[in-house]
């Protein structure tokens, strides 16, 4: 008569004759090689999709979502606070803020050729900006990444870095893409909007026109994974640097990757109003 132990990655053949504390024994070295494979298996490990911390609803709530979430509470309360001390004298603080938003409206007026429509995209503009540079400035908050909990998959990170997830980065574009597209309609009108892409007036105009079509679908994916190919790649670097030179590199590499954060939201709203630009010109 046969029995079998069986481990986690194990199963020991035992012979009747081996008494229990033979058996037990047996078990315990398969449990002790099993833990000294996984030792040397451990390393850097990278989560490409976000973690889950729970439902809502039945809407299930992720820690890049919770982090987009707490962003946007913080602008809001900063604007609110902001918007009550403004002050008719303006102080250095606000002189500061002030000088900063009137290079940036006089850029986007300059840029839209039309002021009235530079008030009407400008807060959009600005907000896209300052949402997407906190968003990824927060990930070198002390606590983001290293405050966990226990999940039904192990422990997970709490908050994360927000465009470190393509679900986000593809809403940004989604809503962006959106924007461009009705700014084009607003000021061309429906059907001479659409000329843009479908015409029959010449061979040439027809295929240019469906060129031009597919090259605005394109411009879901290279928004979202522009944005979210850099910040990714920008986390997998710092979690690499920091495994193997703890002591040297991740100070420098980090604020490296602050400026990039900031770099990748200016590249984004920049392309933002371009495309905002061309969608209100007329087609040549």
């Amino acid at each position: 008569m046969e029995t079998q132990v069986h481990g986690e990655n194990f199963v020991q053949t035992v012979d009747e004759s081996m008494g229990v504390a033979d058996i037990h024994d047996a078990a315990g070295v398969a449990t002790h090689e099993n833990d000294t494979h996984e030792g040397e298996h451990g390393g850097v490990h990278v989560n490409l999709a976000p973690e889950m911390l729970g439902t809502v609803v039945g809407i299930p709530v992720t820690n890049t979502l919770l982090t987009s979430l707490v962003v946007s509470v913080l602008l809001s309360i900063f604007a609110v606070w902001f918007s009550k001390r403004i002050a008719l004298v303006p102080g250095k603080i606000q002189l500061f803020f002030e000088e900063i938003l009137n290079y940036m409206y006089t850029f986007v007026e300059q840029t839209l050729e039309d002021a009235q429509a530079a008030r009407k995209y400008f807060p959009l503009l600005m907000t896209v900006f300052l949402f997407i540079s906190l968003c990824n400035l927060a990930e070198f908050i002390p606590g983001v990444h290293s405050i966990q909990f226990l999940g039904p998959d192990g422990y997970v990170p709490f908050l994360r870095g927000t465009n470190t997830d393509l679900n986000m980065t593809l809403a940004l574009t989604l809503i962006v893409v959106t924007v461009i597209e009705f700014a084009g309609i607003a000021a061309l009108g429906f059907f001479h909007y659409m000329k843009k892409f479908f015409t029959l007036e010449s061979p040439v105009k027809f295929f240019v026109g469906i060129v031009e079509f597919v090259s605005e679908l394109a411009r879901i994916i290279s928004f979202s994974f522009r944005l979210f190919g850099n910040i990714f790649a920008g986390q997998v670097l710092i979690t690499v640097v920091t495994y193997f030179v703890p002591y040297v590199l991740p100070a420098p590499v980090m604020m490296f990757e602050m400026f990039v954060g900031v770099v990748q939201a200016a590249i984004f709203t920049m392309l933002t109003l371009f495309f905002i630009k061309l969608a209100t010109t007329e087609a040549h």
